[in-house]
């Protein structure tokens, strides 16, 4: 997908200010049994049609609406991936700003999830 240089330049500038994983980073937390939050950030459907094992899904579009509900703990480690990367930058920085101290952007997103050969799920988690 190409994206626009605006979106681009957004998404640079919050880069600055959020810390990025690499999805070797988070198989190795999951596979040692770490306690954080792996939350999806993308659309309903995309999140439906394939999402990494294991995460939650709260898309980027409702995230700041509802992670205080979901996620009360602001100190909890939380670990956000989307599409490519790109949507979960924002994310974090958006979520970070509502004072969330411990949220990484999962570089590559489900993309590189699943190059990886990481597990995947289908379907809405109960």
């Amino acid at each position: 997908m190409s994206h626009n240089p605006g979106f681009l330049k957004v998404v640079e500038e919050a880069r600055g200010r959020v810390r990025e994983c690499t999805v070797a980073d988070v198989k190795a937390r999951l596979d040692r049994a770490e306690r954080f939050h792996f939350v999806d950030v993308r659309e309903d459907d995309e999140y439906t049609q394939e999402h990494a094992a294991g995460a939650i899904h709260l898309g980027k579009g409702v995230i700041e609406r509802d992670i205080e509900t979901v996620l009360p703990n602001k100190q909890e480690p939380i670990v956000l991936y989307c599409g490519g990367g790109y949507r979960s930058v924002l994310a974090a920085d958006s979520i970070r700003l509502m004072g969330y101290t411990n949220v990484i952007s999962m570089d590559g997103g489900i993309k590189a999830w699943r190059a990886a050969g990481y597990p995947i799920e289908k379907g809405r988690r109960p």
